[in-house]
């Protein structure tokens, strides 16, 4: 009898009937925003952990002490089982996704993305994620005889793994209002290398994320947004805001450089746009739609953008920086333990 009632309401009343419809569900979803923005302000503020940098420095030193973290070599191997068994250690729910992946040259690199899950049960998530793989290549060293090692890597890729390892320290006992997801994605740094006579290959950078992007370690897996920390330990380091983050995640971008800057950070978060890095923010953004922000070292006053020890013998733990480390893991630190929602 409904559908038949349905044929013979007039339009002008069938126009009134779907206006208050209309009006009612308009009034309900206000209600419903300012019911979860109530709720989340009367939760009480968490009291932000003090990020010790010193810890994140000794992360950094157990690194570099396997040795390169290249895929396919027994540091690399032993690394991992350190990796995961030092997260297991400090209260996470510990996944370890193993895969193969294909290299610029068509090489197979067995790879580890080590997840570390905080409240997994919560279906309200943060990610936090770096890369712990080192380059197998030193392409820019001034001695062409050792471009074909591989290096320490205590800053592009060290420094990111121990600022986070020191951040995990505190998320058992003093646990944040969202989820927190902590990923360490693997073979970011075999991309085609700049010193050898090969073609350039698209996507041959970052293909731990890109694995973990295809195949999630959670089924239709989301977070609210990322941060994706990459080259964060070296001395004088400043962090220009990456433009692939602006165009994706801009108010996320300017609510950690405005927190950098209200917990006295301002010097090394820099109120200008760097460059558009391939980085994993970009594999992971495009796989699951998660919208992140890449704190990443930028420094326009050399010819690599990134510092003149990047990809180079160099890379070694002379050039990690306290304070450096201090300053990203505290802002960090502060987004996350701040979020009531």
């Amino acid at each position: 009898m409904k559908k038949l009632i349905h044929q013979f309401i007039k339009a002008p009343l069938l126009i009134t009937i779907l206006a208050l419809i209309s009006m009612g569900a308009g009034c309900n979803s206000q209600r419903s925003k300012k019911s979860s923005q109530q709720q989340a302000a009367s939760k009480p503020e968490l009291q932000t952990p003090d990020f010790n940098a010193d810890s994140a420095y000794h992360y950094i030193e157990k690194q570099v002490a396997f040795g390169p973290r290249v895929p396919n070599t027994p540091a690399h191997e032993a690394c991992a089982r350190w990796l995961e068994a030092k997260m297991d250690s400090l209260g996470a729910d510990v996944i370890v996704q193993e895969g193969k992946v294909t290299a610029f040259d068509n090489s197979t690199l067995r790879i580890k993305n080590i997840i570390a899950q905080y409240q997994p049960e919560k279906n309200n998530r943060i990610l936090l994620f770096v890369h712990w793989d080192t380059r197998p290549f030193a392409d820019y060293d001034p001695d062409p005889a050792m471009r074909n090692k591989p290096i320490d890597g205590a800053n592009d890729g060290g420094s990111g793994v121990g600022v986070l390892i020191e951040i995990a320290r505190h998320l058992k006992d003093h646990p944040t209002y969202p989820g927190i997801d902590i990923i360490f994605f693997d073979a970011e740094d075999y991309g085609t290398p700049n010193h050898l006579d090969v073609p350039y290959k698209e996507d041959t950078w970052c293909l731990g994320s890109q694995y973990w992007g295809k195949n999630p370690h959670k089924k239709r897996y989301y977070a609210r947004y990322g941060i994706l920390l990459d080259m964060v330990g070296a001395e004088g380091a400043r962090f220009y805001q990456e433009q692939a983050s602006l165009s994706m995640a801009p108010d996320l971008v300017d609510h950690i450089w405005n927190t950098a800057a209200s917990i006295g950070y301002g010097s090394f978060f820099v109120f200008q746009k760097g460059g558009y890095i391939t980085d994993d923010h970009i594999y992971v953004n495009k796989h699951t739609g998660i919208p992140a922000a890449n704190i990443i070292q930028y420094d326009p006053s050399t010819r690599t953008s990134f510092g003149s020890y990047w990809h180079t013998h160099d890379d070694t733990m002379e050039n990690i920086d306290r304070q450096t480390l201090k300053a990203v893991g505290q802002t960090v630190l502060e987004v996350i333990y701040k979020n009531r929602y």
